[in-house]
């Protein structure tokens, strides 16, 4: 049994959402910047990528689970902790490694990381609206913890080495997320697992990546 509502839980997006919009604009030329990155270039490129990614975690972790989410879920403290964790593995790889490494990506992986893209970005509230959530209280790209999931997968896919250690979170939450879907009626989020199993599969059949990869 949740501890909350459907209602109570569409209603701290709501809260949410209004309080930070600008962070929701800002986030679709964040995620742009990432796409332009995601290609074969100096090691810079992937650093940047790194941290954007790294920041947009943070976020979702501080502001939207630690203010928000916590008020009506307790549990909601672990995830802003596992939400930062991940941002600081970001930006230890970044820092430590060069970041992600893009080359040239093959057919599977560009037409499989695009279809996430769209998904998080247009079919995701698309799905939303037509389950009869309103637009203010709809998770929104990039500054809600699912449709960033789907657009980090999609990034991950494209890079050339990702280490095991930056899948953990993200697999961890696309099962929890996931949950939404029965648990709170929330359609939208039946991809998540999905998606999970392909960029692991994408991941692990990609044999251009390296021992250290999944």
């Amino acid at each position: 049994m949740l501890p909350f509502t459907r209602e109570q839980f569409f209603e701290v997006f709501a809260a949410y959402n209004a309080a930070s919009w600008p962070a929701a604009i800002a986030a679709y030329p964040m995620a742009f910047a990432v796409l332009f990155l995601a290609r074969p270039g100096p090691a810079r490129s992937g650093r940047a990528a790194g941290f954007i990614l790294a920041l947009m975690w943070g976020w979702v972790g501080l502001v939207y689970h630690g203010v928000y989410f916590s008020k009506i879920n307790p549990i909601a403290v672990a995830f802003a902790a596992a939400f930062v964790i991940q941002a600081l593995l970001f930006t230890l790889h970044a820092a430590r490694s060069g970041g992600l490494q893009f080359g040239r990506p093959g057919r599977l992986r560009t037409v499989a990381a695009g279809a996430m893209v769209v998904y998080a970005v247009l079919v995701y509230p698309l799905i939303g609206v037509l389950s009869g959530e309103r637009y203010a209280e709809m998770p929104l790209f990039g500054v809600t913890p699912c449709p960033l999931l789907i657009f980090t997968f999609a990034v991950m896919i494209l890079a050339a080495r990702v280490p095991w250690w930056l899948w953990i979170v993200p697999l961890l939450w696309s099962a929890i997320g996931g949950s939404a879907a029965v648990l709170l009626s929330v359609p939208q989020d039946w991809a998540l697992p999905l998606f999970a199993l392909a960029a692991v599969a994408i991941a692990r059949t990609d044999r251009r990546r390296s021992a250290g990869g999944l």
